[in-house]
């Protein structure tokens, strides 16, 4: 009995080659141009949506250890810039500044943009399909709501995870008539646990935006692929833009968002070319 199936095979037996057969897919599927429409409309949400999640999950954890966790996994998204996007929602909190509808309706219409962007660009992925059956529209208006919520939902049980992974680097444990201190414990588990979260909502992603019933395990190859990807390209990012970068003296007060829109676009990128290896690999299975 095979331990792996034949499209497995198939791509450890050429790598390569299945690598190039992704980049070409992912350049006929214009990804890039995609790419940039998603991290547009994602980079304007994003401010409103953490400045609702800060106001909203405060009233049940620390909001300094929540900005703590929002600060740290906003280094992953945007490197070297974290500190800067995250000032603005502290300020919202030590103001106490109540969140109004502009702000509610900001969030969700740009939200719900980037989500449709999203949708579009996996049909196009995975047009090898060929659906005879649409989504309601009820259901993808739903969805980035849907999706919103979970969010919340996700940095509240992250913060709350991350403040007891914390207090162990205090503890001790008594095994084999000796104390083991667990000191520096943390802080693999915490990159255990960030890169975790991570895999589960790409993963997330992949099963839910495409029309078509998606396998766990194909679903599962591109979530792992993207964040592997995405763990490599972000730490040369954070050494360009420390070290080389000029930005700051080219772009001036625009720093931020400039950054930030180009490391969300190359972020976006790789969650299409997820997309787009989970393609490749369904057309292996096909033939």
């Amino acid at each position: 009995m095979k331990i792996i199936s034949k499209s497995a095979e198939r791509v450890l037996n050429h790598p390569v080659e299945f690598a190039l057969q992704t980049l070409r897919g992912f350049s006929e599927n214009q990804g890039m141009f995609l790419a940039g429409a998603i991290a547009y409309y994602a980079l304007l949400s994003l401010l409103p949506l953490l400045i609702l999640s800060a106001i909203l999950l405060s009233h049940w954890v620390d909001p300094q250890e929540l900005l703590n966790t929002m600060g740290h996994y906003l280094e992953w998204l945007v490197p070297s810039q974290s500190q800067a996007v995250l000032a603005d929602v502290t300020d919202f909190l030590d103001n106490q500044i109540k969140i109004g509808v502009v702000l509610v309706l900001t969030m969700v219409f740009f939200s719900s943009l980037a989500f449709s962007i999203l949708e579009k660009a996996m049909t196009v992925i995975f047009a090898h399909h060929k659906s005879i059956r649409k989504r309601h529209f009820l259901t993808s208006a739903v969805l980035p709501y849907c999706f919103v919520v979970s969010m919340f939902v996700v940095l509240l049980i992250v913060t709350i995870a991350t403040i007891a992974i914390q207090s162990m680097d205090q503890a001790t444990i008594h095994l084999f008539h000796r104390y083991w201190s667990l000191h520096g414990l943390s802080g693999a588990l915490l990159y255990a646990l960030g890169l975790t979260i991570k895999i589960l909502i790409l993963t997330s992603i992949y099963l839910v935006l495409p029309i078509d019933r998606m396998k766990l395990q194909h679903a599962l190859i591109g979530g792992i692929t993207a964040t592997l990807l995405w763990e490599v390209i972000h730490y040369i990012l954070i050494w360009y833009f420390t070290t080389l970068s000029k930005a700051s003296v080219v772009y001036g007060s625009l720093t931020t968002a400039v950054v930030a829109l180009f490391s969300m676009e190359i972020a976006a990128a790789l969650l299409l070319l997820g997309a787009q290896v989970i393609s490749e690999y369904e057309r292996l299975g096909d033939e």
